[in-house]
């Protein structure tokens, strides 16, 4: 099977690029070789590698900035998967893989939500990241496949963890948000479920998937301090203030509940996920210690 992966430098295509099965021919695309926004170029690489699936892991994901270039985050979130969408209807039998996000809804919902709940983003992220679904929904139908995923880490690049290590090293304090809940989810999961999903031809749809438990950033916090001190990548104590989001303002909002429901998933694919902390601990173990 012939799969193409556009945003290959990212956090989740680096994983992809990790766990390739055998079956698999890959073309991995970084930013720099493929410009999702530029559909002629869009045109053109997919006509030339026909491939049998598209894996979209290309993404404006700086949910702050995003409110200050909307038009930016429209081009990548919104445009882009909908070039994808239209090279990839050209092909007979090409499939659209397309991540998403939590932040497609408002978090005021008690429960986990599931693929089919309203969706009520708060950002210009969470918006262009609803927009980029429906047109890859409404292009593709049934060759579509939006995977919703959230909290996304990885042991590099810009996210959480990475964050969280380099402030708990330079200052040895830090302040985080205790009132937002969702699922912390390492790149290494997200990989695993995608390449279930490529090979099975009968899933589309929308689907859900994180690693298992739920905490708030704070305590997604709590176990980076622990992991990493187990790990050697900390040393001495670290204060750990909890805060509320009122506390620390953003220029985007986030929702205040974010855990989604992935027993559907977990159903289609018979892939379990692990917990959340198990990850984290084996994401971490990648790092050099001090």
């Amino acid at each position: 099977m012939k799969v193409m992966i556009t945003g290959a430098s990212g956090q989740v295509g680096r994983a992809l690029l990790g766990s390739v099965p055998e079956q698999v021919e890959v073309r991995a695309l970084t930013r720099e070789q493929l410009d999702i926004c530029d559909a002629e170029a869009v045109q053109r690489a997919v006509a030339a590698f026909r491939p049998a699936m598209i894996i979209n892991a290309a993404a404006h994901t700086a949910v702050d900035k995003a409110e200050a270039e909307p038009a930016r985050a429209a081009a990548i979130n919104e445009g882009g998967p909908r070039h994808l969408a239209q090279a990839a209807h050209r092909i007979p039998g090409c499939r659209l893989l397309h991540i998403s996000t939590d932040y497609v809804f408002d978090g005021t919902g008690s429960q986990p939500y599931k693929p089919g709940d309203p969706t009520n983003p708060l950002s210009v992220y969470g918006r262009t990241k609803l927009l980029g679904e429906q047109a890859v929904l409404a292009a593709l139908g049934e060759r579509a496949i939006v995977l919703r995923t959230a909290w996304v880490y990885d042991a590099q690049g810009r996210n959480f963890l990475m964050t969280m290590l380099r402030l708990m090293r330079e200052q040895r304090a830090v302040r985080v948000v205790n009132d937002q809940h969702g699922t912390p989810t390492a790149t290494s999961s997200i990989a695993l479920a995608i390449w279930a999903i490529a090979q099975r031809p009968d899933i589309h749809g929308i689907l859900h998937w994180t690693d298992a438990g739920t905490a708030t950033w704070y305590e997604f916090a709590l176990a980076i301090a622990e992991e990493g001190r187990i790990a050697g990548l900390l040393s001495g104590p670290v204060e750990i203030t909890p805060i509320s989001t009122s506390d620390y303002p953003t220029p985007a909002p986030r929702p205040a509940n974010s855990e989604l429901d992935t027993r559907t998933t977990i159903a289609r694919i018979g892939l379990k996920p692990m917990l959340w902390r198990a990850n984290l601990r084996a994401t971490m173990a990648a790092l050099s210690p001090l």
